[in-house]
């Protein structure tokens, strides 16, 4: 397999209007609305060709608790999922950090913090609009990526601006998927991305989460 160039700048979004995208995401998510129904049509049949279900929906909306989802009904049917979740850690019901948990062993690690208002230019680290990332958590996410091997199901949350549009973070993910390393996969996109993945990986297919969905999954655990 040729080398995957993950320094080239990402294509310019075009041809895709919101309408589109809102089309293709109602229809896909009628196939596999919930963990258990995308498990069941796709694992039913072992030459299933593979396939990269992209879950996206509004911040809070419950793309890490539905992908948690995913991972119990898994396990329940013998498979080993693997990769990486990054649920949010709250403080009085505001979202402060954002961690990183290796779904293979449990370990887990502060990913990211909040960016102060006030934050000096001297504080080191990635950082988005909102967040300052850790180089060495990001660097332990990379490694637990790059030494998974093929699996049956592949699941990433999440790759965001770092990756989508600075290919940047968790770089390993973004390789994982190009070189095909999964029958299925599973990578959360928070909705203003949705189309700069589209134009990296078009074959993919969209799951819209909305919050009521979530809460009715996490319910059922």
């Amino acid at each position: 397999m040729g080398e995957t160039d993950l320094n080239a700048s990402p294509p310019e979004i075009s041809g895709q209007t919101e309408m589109e995208l809102e089309r293709r995401t109602v229809s896909e998510q009628e196939l596999f609305y919930s963990p258990d129904s995308l498990l069941a049509s796709f694992f039913s049949q072992p030459d299933t060709p593979k396939l990269l279900v992209l879950i996206t929906g509004v911040s809070e909306a419950g793309k890490t608790t539905w992908c948690r989802a995913l991972i119990e009904r898994a396990l329940a049917r013998g498979l080993r999922p693997r990769g990486l979740i990054s649920p949010a850690v709250f403080d009085s019901g505001s979202k402060i950090a954002i961690d990183l948990v290796d779904i293979t062993s449990g370990e887990r690690k502060r990913l990211a913090e909040r960016r102060p208002a006030d934050q000096s230019p001297a504080v080191h680290g990635k950082r988005t609009h909102n967040w300052l990332f850790s180089d060495p958590v990001l660097a332990w996410g990379n490694a637990v990526l790059l030494n998974l091997p093929p699996t049956d199901l592949l699941i990433i949350d999440e790759l965001g601006p770092l990756e989508l549009l600075e290919n940047d973070g968790l770089t390993s993910g973004l390789k994982l998927i190009a070189e095909g390393q999964y029958r299925l996969a599973c990578v959360v996109v928070r909705p203003s991305l949705l189309a700069a993945a589209l134009e990296r990986w078009p074959w993919a297919k969209v799951l819209n989460v909305t919050r009521s969905a979530a809460v009715g999954e996490s319910q059922t655990l």
